[in-house]
């Protein structure tokens, strides 16, 4: 099992358990491009990556697919193939359901964590059917397995990427495509930044200061990210589950 001379792109890449992904990737010898929508935030990755010459990054808003095309035509033209698309952009705002006021929190969390992991299935697959091969990865969530009041929103979103991409490990793995998803429970990142209700937010803060040893750090999701993208062609982890020790739901 190997990640070097391996081509990953990774959407949501500029933080977080993306980031994290990238840097651990790049170490070990693949060849990253990364897209987010910061670009200050892109180019501090850019700085701190241990092999730059192996690095790219672009501007990406997931939601358009234009961007998706251009982030993996940028593998393509740097690097000469696409081994792993990662998915991993997402957002987590509160949005009660049956609330007309969150109109556009509901639309924001469907364009995001729904449409782009669609926008970038459909730019990477192409490449990965005329290659023989490549492996499609996305980011879902402990909420894509059990839902929680307040979050049913984010949740179906979560529980529709998990959807999504079974419907695709069984359209296209006579393709050599394969698929995978990792579901963290709580991890210390800025996705907190997201949620829109400080109160939830305090809330979550506090059951990380319960949780034994503390909440997952994007470092320990991304020795499982990278663990799935080195497997060779013939095996196929459809899904990893992780939660800090102690969480308990």
């Amino acid at each position: 099992m190997s990640i070097k001379d391996k081509v990953i792109v990774i959407t949501g890449g500029s933080s977080g358990m993306g980031a994290a992904t990238a840097k651990l990737a790049n170490e070990r010898g693949a060849k990253v491009v990364i897209g987010s929508r910061n670009q200050a935030k892109l180019d501090a990755v850019q700085q701190s990556v241990t092999h730059p010459e192996n690095f790219a990054t672009l501007l990406t808003d997931v939601t358009k697919f234009a961007d998706v095309q251009a982030l993996v035509q940028l593998a393509l033209d740097q690097f000469g193939k696409l081994d792993v698309m990662y998915n991993n952009a997402g957002i987590m705002p509160k949005a009660d359901i049956a609330d007309p006021e969150k109109l556009d929190v509901w639309q924001g969390l469907l364009e995001t964590n729904v449409m782009g992991v669609l926008n970038g299935i459909a730019a990477a697959v192409p490449t990965m059917r005329n290659q023989g091969h490549g492996l499609v990865m996305a980011t879902d969530s402990v909420a894509g397995h059990k839902i929680a009041p307040g979050f049913g929103v984010y949740g179906g979103t979560k529980f529709a990427v998990k959807g999504i991409m079974e419907g695709l490990r069984q359209e296209e793995h006579a393709n050599g495509i394969q698929t995978g998803i990792v579901s963290p429970g709580f991890v210390n990142t800025n996705l907190m930044n997201t949620l829109n209700d400080k109160e939830a937010q305090a809330q979550i803060m506090e059951a990380n200061n319960s949780t034994k040893n503390g909440w997952l750090s994007p470092e320990n999701i991304a020795e499982l990210t990278v663990f799935m993208m080195s497997q060779p062609e013939n095996v196929d982890i459809n899904e990893i589950i992780v939660r800090p020790t102690g969480q308990d739901f």
